[in-house]
């Protein structure tokens, strides 16, 4: 009896280890399914991120593209109004320009004085009004207190009855571009008068 049992031993042995292969074969080829799966889906997470590369450096490329136009356009469009800021002056004076010539044309032997200073004072008018628009106002200098942010001192005299430093005559009428001065004012300014004891003085010298 113990022979025939020690003959079973082995056989039974056998037997039991198939199912344990089984199950770690099995067991392996589950891995070896979820490994390949793995593998799949990290190819093609890879293939999606390539794609989304692909496709956000032809967005970058197409945006700098549009940048540059756009600065290009900017550009022009800047040196344009440069180019052509007085524009809108040259049309307004355009009209005096042609009013001007109108004027000229018909002076002649026959036109009398007054005719050709009335359409002259007419044209100096509107020339006026046009340098207002624009923002061109002459600067008022007789009688004002000389302020040298808007008048330049060519000469001065000493006047009676006027306080000093007041501007006596215009030279050369000076202007003003909205808020600021563009050329200032030539005027003569009076002075101080000489006191009685220099008066004496020089006299006496």
């Amino acid at each position: 009896m113990e022979e025939m049992k020690d003959q079973n031993m082995p056989q039974n042995q056998e037997d039991n280890s198939i199912p344990i292969e089984r199950a770690v074969e099995a067991q392996v080829q589950e891995q070896v399914k979820e490994q390949d799966g793995s593998e799949k889906t990290l190819l093609e997470k890879n293939a999606e991120l390539e794609k989304q590369v692909v496709e956000l450096k032809d967005t970058l490329l197409r945006k700098a593209a549009e940048f540059e136009n756009y600065k290009r356009r900017n550009e022009n469009e800047q040196m344009n109004l440069l180019k052509y800021a007085a524009e809108p002056f040259i049309k307004n004076i355009l009209s005096v320009y042609d009013d001007i010539e109108r004027s000229l044309s018909h002076i002649d032997d026959e036109n009398s004085f007054e005719s050709t200073k009335k359409g002259l004072l007419l044209v100096f008018d509107k020339f006026n009004k046009t340098l207002e628009i624009q923002g061109v106002k002459k600067i008022d200098a007789k009688g004002e207190p000389f302020d040298v942010h808007l008048h330049e001192a060519l000469m001065q005299q000493p006047v009676e009855n006027i306080a000093p430093h007041t501007v006596l005559d215009v030279v050369e009428p000076g202007y003003t571009y909205k808020d600021k001065v563009i050329r200032h004012a030539k005027v003569i300014v009076s002075a101080e008068l000489a006191s009685p004891e220099t008066k004496n003085t020089n006299g006496e010298g």
